[in-house]
């Protein structure tokens, strides 16, 4: 039966207990002691072993699968994958661009909600979210910083139904937790999105944020995300310095069906 391993878990530190967890098992995988293919222990296994909640040991899953070190077969559990040398911002994963870049070498991010609260929508995102305009809804601003060093400023735009769920969660607030995690716990699930990119030079706003002289170039991502039904719940502007950490696409081809 395992043994409860609190040691791994460092109570006092401000990570997130699911990406110290992660961050665990990940490096269990590289070394072998989990070898590729074998199955990672139950979540319940893992809730003993180290004395978390199953919220968090589930969080702790979904991003070790972000990080292309796990895979989930419905019905089986969660397998061990080797991964592939990623060292980039990955955008068009399931996951919400901020939490893939926590994978592999970029492990040293840090949050800080510059600003929060209920506010009117701009109109480009009242449209989006196929709503009136004037519409309040919520904006959520923040920073992530690579070892220390600014590398992408954000603002998401909620539609008015989830902001009592945002207001709720004081953890996301404090950038504690992760709002992408947030939305999945509420019912949203993402089932697809539009990722605009633009080379853009920085405004007075957005090179303040990343400490960068106004007219640099950065990268500007402007995303819709929907559920399985088509509801539109999640717009937001990112603005990227990509000389920090660069942006990673993968391609691969898909076999469509006759039209």
């Amino acid at each position: 039966m395992p043994t409860i391993d609190e040691t791994l878990i460092n109570r006092l530190s401000t990570t997130p207990y699911y990406q110290q967890l992660s961050d665990v098992l990940e490096q269990r995988i590289a070394v072998g002691d989990i070898g590729a293919g074998s199955r990672l222990p139950s979540e319940n296994d893992l809730c003993t072993e180290f004395n978390l909640s199953r919220a968090t040991v589930r969080q702790a899953l979904r991003l070790l699968e972000t990080r292309g070190c796990a895979t989930r077969v419905n019905g089986r559990g969660v397998y061990a994958i080797v991964p592939e040398g990623n060292h980039g911002w990955l955008i068009q994963g399931v996951q919400g661009f901020l939490e893939n870049a926590m994978g592999h070498q970029n492990r040293a991010v840090s949050t800080q909600v510059l600003s929060s609260g209920k506010a009117e929508l701009p109109p480009f995102a009242c449209a989006a979210l196929n709503i009136p305009a004037h519409t309040d809804g919520y904006c959520l601003e923040r920073l992530r910083c690579l070892d220390g060093k600014p590398a992408l400023y954000s603002i998401n735009y909620s539609p008015p139904f989830l902001v009592s769920t945002i207001e709720g969660a004081g953890r996301v607030l404090s950038g504690e937790a992760s709002f992408s995690e947030l939305l999945v716990d509420a019912g949203y699930s993402l089932a697809g999105a539009n990722r605009t990119i633009r080379a853009i030079a920085a405004s007075q706003t957005v090179s303040l944020h990343l400490r960068i002289p106004e007219g640099s170039p950065v990268l500007h991502i402007r995303s819709v995300s929907w559920s399985q039904d088509g509801q539109r719940f999640d717009i937001y502007d990112t603005w990227v310095s990509s000389d920090v950490i660069p942006l990673e696409v993968n391609v691969s081809s898909v076999q469509l069906g006759a039209r």
